[in-house]
């Protein structure tokens, strides 16, 4: 028998159920760190498919509306305890290559961890968010579930600090001032590279080979750092 939850979430069920949850969360605003319901229960009180609830919740993580802890449930706000203020100053005086520098020192050691660590949940999520970022086509899309994506990694690694470190340095990379540099650097022949590495990290973390796990997020990161470099110089030249 086929489920509800199995079935996949449709575009505008997914606008629904985000439009509802902001609303929920905008009435709780003035609460940082207040617990949301469960998705069980979001899910009946939207008439909707824990599925779409829990894609949605994804998304809202993404973009640092929440943080979601196992075993703890889901809470408002952003889940790094930094003010927005330093982060800003953070951002302005750094620049993409030394954000990337900074990524593969850390990310290869967090996909190590997680390919120890990731639970049987973790890991149908990371296939779930490799498949989402292969299939869309839309831009901001691609830049949530390529978040989201490397976040399942961090948390499945299992180390607090190592996830605020993640965190802090994530919340600096999706600077919009960066975007169009981003979106330069994501040719269609790279993008196919990425996304078979994220299709790559998926399974070897489901396989448990931690020195396979660190040593694709290193070709990952790198063939990202190459790219943008690329881009960088191109976009310079225009200039």
């Amino acid at each position: 028998m086929r489920h509800d939850d199995d079935k996949p979430v449709r575009k505008d069920e997914l606008r629904e159920v985000l439009v509802q949850l902001r609303m929920l969360i905008s009435q709780d605003s003035a609460k940082p760190d207040a617990p949301l319901p469960t998705e069980r229960e979001l899910a009946l009180r939207f008439g909707v498919s824990r599925r779409a609830v829990r894609r949605a919740l994804s998304v809202l993580e993404t973009e640092g509306r929440i943080w979601r802890r196992q075993g703890k449930g889901t809470f408002i706000g952003p889940a790094s305890s930094m003010p927005a203020s330093s982060l800003s100053r953070m951002s302005n005086r750094t620049n993409f290559f030394e954000v990337m520098e900074v990524r593969l020192q850390i990310e290869p050691a967090l996909a190590h961890l997680a390919a120890q660590r990731a639970s049987g949940d973790q890991i149908a999520m990371l296939r779930r968010l490799a498949e989402s970022t292969r299939a869309t086509g839309d831009a901001d899309q691609l830049e949530l579930w390529d978040s989201a994506f490397h976040r399942c990694i961090a948390e499945a690694a299992g180390n607090r600090l190592f996830l605020d470190l993640f965190e802090v340095v994530n919340a600096i990379r999706r600077d919009e001032a960066w975007r169009s540099y981003r979106e330069k650097a994501r040719t269609p022949e790279r993008l196919r590279l990425y996304l078979d590495h994220h299709r790559q990290l998926a399974d070897v973390i489901s396989r448990h080979d931690a020195t396979a796990a660190a040593t694709v997020m290193r070709q990952h990161l790198a063939a990202v750092q190459q790219a943008f470099a690329a881009a960088a110089g191109e976009f310079r030249n225009v200039l």
